[in-house]
């Protein structure tokens, strides 16, 4: 399926000069959007995953269902200030400023099998992150699963190393 098809590209949002890429139209659509859930499932099954792991609040859209058809268990990782107990944190840089992204400190076990999953790869700021949080725990990032990524802003080098899938490149 060309997913591209079902991406609206937004002019100057969030700021002047983004290209955003609104993934909205491939949420909307039911036949799309189950298409690029299975394909992230069909790269997932032979990996042994014990979690699913995505970022706010897209990561969620994408994790979600994805963990829900492999039978595991999903981890949210938030913004700090969103988790209600304990948590980790790590700061890190994103496309348009810096942030915190916290997960709770007993989300991952030692020796758990991880998929992260996101909407986006841009710089890789966001998933180098959520990479960090999970290896805090002890967890084993297996695999890397986005709709979306963005070849220009170069977000695999901060990923080398670990297995990617992306349903689309720009």
């Amino acid at each position: 399926m060309n997913y591209k098809e079902y991406v609206e590209i937004v002019q100057d949002w969030p700021k002047k000069g983004v290209e955003f890429k609104d993934i909205t139209p491939l949420m909307n659509d039911g036949d799309a959007f189950r298409s690029s859930v299975d394909e992230i499932v069909k790269y997932a099954r032979d990996k042994e995953i014990d979690l699913v792991v995505g970022p706010e609040a897209r990561g969620f859209i994408v994790g979600c269902p994805v963990s829900y058809v492999l039978g595991v268990g999903f981890v949210p990782v938030r913004k700090e200030g969103k988790l209600p107990r304990e948590v980790i944190k790590v700061n890190y840089g994103l496309e348009y400023g810096e942030n915190v992204l916290t997960m709770h400190k007993d989300a991952v076990k030692p020796g758990q099998r991880i998929l992260i999953t996101d909407d986006l790869l841009a710089t890789g700021g966001t998933i180098e992150a959520t990479i960090k949080l999970v290896e805090q725990l002890g967890g084993i990032v297996v695999g890397c699963a986005f709709l979306i990524e963005l070849d220009y802003l170069n977000g695999r080098e901060k990923l080398e190393g670990y297995d990617i899938l992306s349903l689309m490149n720009y």
